[in-house]
């Protein structure tokens, strides 16, 4: 029998692997530059953590990996972890105090029942906690632009929503507590029309609503007509409308593109204030948001935070792939010799071209030549080294090491072209 990968996982290849470590290396150094630090949580948290504190909305928790842990005679149920933040959010509580910019690189499990979406999906993940300005908000989007055009994916699209906006609408339409979070639950998982079949005591009001969540917008004052509209008929959507206002109005001066869109599909239940997620064209890159209730409602101090998630398998997808690797700097040895001073020589070689900065490779059955520079044929006594550039097929000899790195060094510098 076969034997299989298991289905909604993949296998990365070399070359899928060096697209993965150069994304995730460009995502650290960016991170680095603005002042975000790593951290690592645990692949298996407790249940609890997700369920306790109402965390995902009931469409992201019907699809967790959970199972019972025995520990002695007892268990408790636990979970392969489905999302970023709450971890970091507890790690914070556990370490931390005060402003933190901390960033991760992880992998989340979320059941698909097709098998044809990866149920192993990795996430590169910043979270700004202890911030409650615009500033933070934006520091955020401008971490993310810089990553992606980094990336060389272009014509991406930044939609904002606001979750503070989303629940006070639906405080202000007369439904109960528990219709409020199904529904509320529902838009986050971009149902627009969530609202159809609801019993409304303020139809005039629902009519606005509804109108408002299938309505796009492109600036601040979208946002400043939207409060004037609802400026008498719900007035607890003020305050959360002027927070949305702030930080668009410092994108408008920042010159960054965005589109409201209320509705757009986020998630998570845990988000009070802007939402942000970032497109290719269909294709969702990325989003995060404002979560200032997550860490008291865990049992931490009360205290502001927000973060974002790229989805890294989408970005391996899409990013512009670098140059071809520089052959110039790849050699392959040859052991021409089974005399033991020769074998011996040749792995002193190897170390001092690694140490010049060249990938150097002792020749094994089957080895291609296709991506090298250079072979270099170990003779035995008297020791010689035969150099073959396979770019332009020039030939020399040295009888050191020193000797043959110079050569290397000249024909690198300029010299090694086709003849």
């Amino acid at each position: 029998m076969k034997v299989q990968r298991y289905k909604g996982t993949r296998d990365l290849a070399p070359q899928e692997m060096a697209d993965f470590r150069r994304i995730e290396e460009i995502f650290r150094n960016y991170c680095l530059q603005y002042g975000y630090r790593e951290v690592r949580t645990p692949l298996i948290e407790y249940l609890h953590l997700f369920t306790s504190v109402g965390t995902l909305t009931p469409g992201m928790l019907g699809k967790v990996y959970s199972f019972l842990d025995w520990d002695g005679w007892s268990g408790e149920r636990v979970v392969l972890r489905p999302d970023g933040t709450i971890p970091v959010a507890r790690f914070y509580i556990d370490n931390l105090k005060g402003l933190a910019r901390l960033f991760y690189v992880a992998n989340m499990f979320i059941f698909d029942e097709t098998g044809k979406k990866n149920r192993e999906r990795w996430q590169l993940g910043a979270e700004l906690i202890g911030a409650g300005s615009p500033a933070a908000d934006t520091e955020l989007i401008l971490l993310c632009q810089d990553i992606l055009r980094k990336l060389g994916i272009s014509g991406t699209t930044l939609k904002l929503s606001h979750a503070g906006f989303i629940k006070a609408m639906l405080g202000g339409l007369g439904l109960s507590a528990g219709e409020q979070h199904r529904v509320f639950d529902q838009i986050l998982d971009g149902n627009a029309a969530a609202l159809a079949g609801v019993r409304l005591s303020n139809p005039k009001l629902a009519e606005t609503v509804f109108s408002l969540l299938n309505t796009q917008g492109k600036s601040a004052g979208f946002l400043r007509n939207l409060k004037s509209l609802l400026a008498s008929e719900l007035p607890a959507a003020m305050l959360p409308l002027d927070d949305f206002i702030r930080v668009t109005d410092l994108l408008d001066a920042l010159g960054v593109q965005y589109e409201i869109d209320i509705t757009s599909e986020a998630g998570f239940e845990y988000y009070t204030g802007l939402i942000l997620q970032f497109f290719a064209g269909e294709d969702k890159l990325g989003g995060g948001g404002r979560y200032d209730d997550l860490i008291p409602a865990m049992g931490g101090k009360n205290i502001p935070a927000s973060g974002f998630a790229l989805y890294l398998d989408r970005l391996m997808s899409l990013a512009v792939k670098p140059a071809a690797e520089n052959k110039a700097k790849r050699v392959l040895i040859n052991i021409k010799s089974g005399e033991a001073d020769a074998i011996l020589q040749t792995f002193k070689l190897a170390d001092a071209l690694r140490g010049a900065g060249y990938i150097a490779e002792l020749a094994l059955d089957g080895q291609d030549l296709a991506n090298f520079g250079w072979t270099i044929d170990v003779q035995g006594k008297p020791l010689c080294f035969i150099i073959n550039n396979l770019i332009n097929g020039r030939r020399f000899e040295a009888e050191s090491a020193g000797g043959l790195l110079k050569i290397l060094e000249t024909e690198n510098a300029g010299k090694n072209r086709p003849a």
